[in-house]
């Protein structure tokens, strides 16, 4: 996107608090209509108050000085309250689309962006990029509006000599296209390298665990210091470039200035000119030039709110998950089929799934065992439409899955995998998780969990803070949550990915007791590598190079004397 298309596009957000801004305006007019009356009080003071005996009390001049300071003072907090409130009100749209962008993204977003980069785009990016434009707006208001009340009073008094200086506004443009096309270049590749130094403190964040097991401390350091000095450096480059906006207008304008003084003189000499007229213009020239220096400032944070807002238009632009289907179904019975279903993942030599033919009956419980690689994960991201087949169908209850919403779909599974995710909350709000709370429900959940007698034993029981994703408890705890929040949910398909990993012996013996009661009123997919929790399954699928090459029970198998048996003898001589 051009900047101007940029532009536009934030514009939308703006539009529905164009009435603070509007009042803004009005703010910032009105406080800078003030502004030429210190010019004119000089003028008065000067030409009446020291050559001749003034019309006006003494008094009057300290309380007018006052007054007009005040005036224009409150002024200034009105414009600037208003449009500060239209301003945050902007970043809170933003932040809620670019929340909702990240919701519905589909997968690939997750794989290119670390969480850092993602809690740096929608909730800093939108922050920034409203100070730097907001500031920028505040700028542009008060001190432009304030130029130009001047302008209007310096062409009352003296319409040629002003005329004469905006001659210097050609020469002005010149100069600063050349530096915003600086300051724009080097903004971008900055924001680039800060992007690339939020990922790196992300890991170190994040896998601070690793980093101390492999004694890699100084290595992390090493690359937050390159990145860092990265940014640093075009900081500064954004700095200097921005910096010589400054000195450059200055220069111009001191051309203007010095033709104009002298000329004012000439008039001054020719025409019989008071002093307090002469001193009147000189002092409101000088104070637009004082007042055009911020405005030339405001180039650098405008340039870096279009750089910011142009890279949360890219993150909003992400294409969402596809989801075309149609049907709702409310509760399935349970029935899955895998028909001829191949899937291969973008770049792989190999399909993950190669014809897979796989049949579940409601009720049932399934295990997919098999070595890493062999599908089984697939399988269950197939299932939830995580992925997507090239050929082959599936179906739930003789429904193909693409004519499933995606909404309905994964209403029907509840999901348990070894890689558990918490949320920042109490223990009562993570097994409720998105659903109505009922506390006998999720004491029966607990207790089936082997949760309850834990819970029970904290000072703040269900109400209990677990920390960022669970960091308060145990590997085993956060997983039996995690059991504890699928169980709640009551759907009619479970799926259970190593979901007893992390748990002790006896712990996993009480789930899998918990469990059993289910079998035969919910459909179950078990993965699992401790083969020993999966012989009271009704089938055992043996998956190898995405197909299922063995299949039935643990007896059968056994007797079959296959793939399946070699495994189970392996595990036992370990």
């Amino acid at each position: 996107m051009t900047n101007w298309q940029v532009l536009q596009r934030l514009s939308r957000y703006f539009k529905p608090e164009r009435w603070g801004i509007g009042g803004a305006l009005v703010a910032f007019l009105a406080g800078s209509s003030t502004e030429p009356l210190i010019p004119l009080l000089l003028q008065q003071a000067l030409d009446k108050g020291f050559l001749e005996k003034p019309a006006f009390p003494l008094w009057m001049v300290p309380v007018a000085l006052i007054g007009l300071f005040m005036a224009r003072g409150a002024l200034s907090f009105a414009g600037t309250y208003m449009l500060q409130r239209s301003v945050s009100r902007v970043v809170l749209y933003l932040r809620r689309d670019l929340s909702n962008a990240v919701l519905r993204a589909d997968a690939p977003l997750y794989s290119r962006l670390t969480p850092g980069v993602v809690v740096t785009k929608v909730i800093n990016d939108p922050q920034n990029m409203a100070g730097m434009l907001g500031g920028a707006i505040i700028t542009v208001l008060r001190d432009g509006t304030t130029v130009f009340a001047l302008l209007v009073y310096l062409f009352y008094l003296n319409w040629q000599l002003t005329l004469l200086s905006l001659i210097t506004v050609p020469l002005l443009r010149i100069g600063m296209r050349s530096v915003h096309r600086r300051v724009q270049h080097v903004g971008s590749v900055g924001y680039e390298a800060q992007i690339r130094l939020v990922s790196v403190v992300d890991d170190m964040a994040r896998a601070w665990r690793v980093i101390r097991t492999f004694d890699a401390a100084a290595f992390e350091q090493g690359r937050f210091e390159r990145e860092a000095r990265q940014v640093q450096r075009f900081a500064v480059k954004s700095a200097a470039a921005s910096a010589m906006m400054t000195p450059m207008s200055q220069l111009v304008a001191s051309f203007g200035v010095a033709a104009i003084v002298t000329l004012a003189m000439w008039q001054a000499q020719q025409n019989g000119a008071t002093v307090g007229e002469f001193a009147a213009y000189v002092a409101a020239l000088l104070l637009v030039v004082s007042k055009t220096r911020p405005l030339t400032d405001v180039s650098q944070p405008i340039v870096g709110g279009i750089i910011v807002a142009r890279a949360s238009f890219d993150l909003m632009d992400t294409p969402p998950e596809p989801d075309a289907g149609k049907r709702v179904l409310e509760r399935v019975q349970g029935e899955i089929v895998f028909d001829d279903v191949t899937v291969l993942y973008p770049g792989a030599e190999q399909p993950a799934l190669d014809r897979l033919a796989l049949t579940v009956a409601p009720g049932t419980t399934v295990a997919l065992v098999g070595s890493s690689g062999a599908g089984k994960t697939t399988v269950v991201s197939t299932l939830l439409g995580f992925a997507e087949p090239q050929s082959g169908q599936v179906r739930l209850d003789s429904v193909p899955l693409p004519e499933l919403t995606k909404a309905s779909l994964r209403k029907q599974f509840a999901v348990v995998s070894q890689d558990i995710v918490l949320f920042d909350g109490s223990i009562a709000a993570n097994v409720v998780y998105a659903q109505p709370f009922d506390a006998a429900r999720v004491e029966s959940c607990l207790r089936a969990a082997a949760l309850w007698d834990f819970v029970c034993s904290l000072p703040e029981k269900l109400e209990t803070p677990i920390g960022v994703n669970g960091s308060r408890l145990s590997g085993g705890q956060r997983q039996r949550l995690a059991i504890a929040r699928a169980l709640y949910k009551d759907a009619p398909v479970w799926i259970l990915d190593e979901a007893t990993s992390a748990l002790d012996t006896e712990s996993e013996r009480a789930i899998q007791q918990a469990l059993e009661q289910w079998q035969g009123q919910k459909t179950m997919i078990v993965i699992a590598h401790r083969l020993s929790t999966i012989r009271k399954a009704d089938a055992i699928c043996v998956m190898e190079g995405g197909r299922v090459i063995e299949q039935g029970s643990h007896a059968e198998l056994l007797a079959l004397d296959g793939r399946y048996a070699a495994m189970v003898k392996v595990q036992q001589a370990a």
